[in-house]
């Protein structure tokens, strides 16, 4: 049986803890992913405080000027939220998660559009991906959340954005699937892996996003640790693009 968990949050825990990104390769220098980092501008990082008064950090992705993507469960009941694109702060004044989104139902439909009211200003803002034909290509993938190696599973803060790549190694329940590889097949230039606190970041093929950084699975009875034994879940964009533009503010 898979374990699956939710890589919202820094919540609790890592609150206090500076914001960090993604399992890496352990043969692989980890300045090549914090240079790979730099190119995801729109990958941001979100924080907020729910209903209850605890607070959150996570990722997401702004789509436009004044429209983010992220994960359904980080924002789900949040009664203030902010993104921040630099050193400017913007309040995300309006949250809609899926419909269908229920978090007793790890990562299905885990997606939610957040609008601000304030322009918020990128050099380009990323297509949406809308083929169906995303299992074996390569992807790169980008959020705020733990750091460390395949080999010692997320365990280091430092403060900086990395990015990396994979290979999509299926759909399963409309997410897409992605896994570390400790040979040479299949495993690319920068193999990374989402860990905690990457939730709602992005998963982009061919520049496009085509998926919204949800869940890690693993076999066994221990929490997945982002290590070899772990897969990562991406909510499928593709699957969702009506749900998105019905959900667009126009501007």
């Amino acid at each position: 049986m898979k374990n699956i968990i939710y890589l919202a949050i820094t919540v609790i825990l890592f609150l206090h803890m500076s914001v960090f990104a993604g399992t890496i390769d352990p043969y692989t220098p980890d300045s090549k992913y914090i240079e790979y980092g730099t190119k995801f501008h729109n990958v941001v990082p979100i924080c907020g405080v729910y209903t209850n008064n605890s607070e959150f950090c996570a990722s997401a992705v702004i789509i436009d000027p004044h429209h983010i993507l992220t994960a359904a469960h980080v924002v789900k009941n949040s009664k203030r939220c902010l993104v921040t694109v630099g050193e400017t702060k913007y309040c995300i004044v309006e949250i809609i998660a899926h419909k269908d989104f229920d978090d007793k139902h790890f990562g299905l439909n885990d997606i939610a559009i957040g609008y601000c009211d304030r322009k918020m200003d990128m050099d380009f803002y990323p297509e949406l991906y809308d083929q169906k034909d995303e299992v074996d290509k390569v992807c790169s993938i980008s959020g705020f959340g733990l750091t460390g190696t395949f080999k010692t599973g997320a365990i280091i803060s430092d403060n900086k954005r990395r990015a990396g790549s994979n290979i999509i190694d299926r759909v399963e329940k409309h997410l897409l699937i992605c896994s570390p590889s400790p040979g040479k097949y299949r495993r690319t230039e920068l193999e990374f892996l989402i860990c905690s606190g990457d939730s709602g970041g992005g998963l982009f093929i061919d520049g496009k996003l085509a998926g919204i950084n949800s869940c890690v699975l693993a076999n066994g009875t221990t929490p997945p640790k982002s290590d070899y034994a772990t897969e990562s879940g991406h909510t499928r964009v593709s699957e969702h693009l009506d749900w998105i533009k019905q959900n667009l503010k126009k501007k």
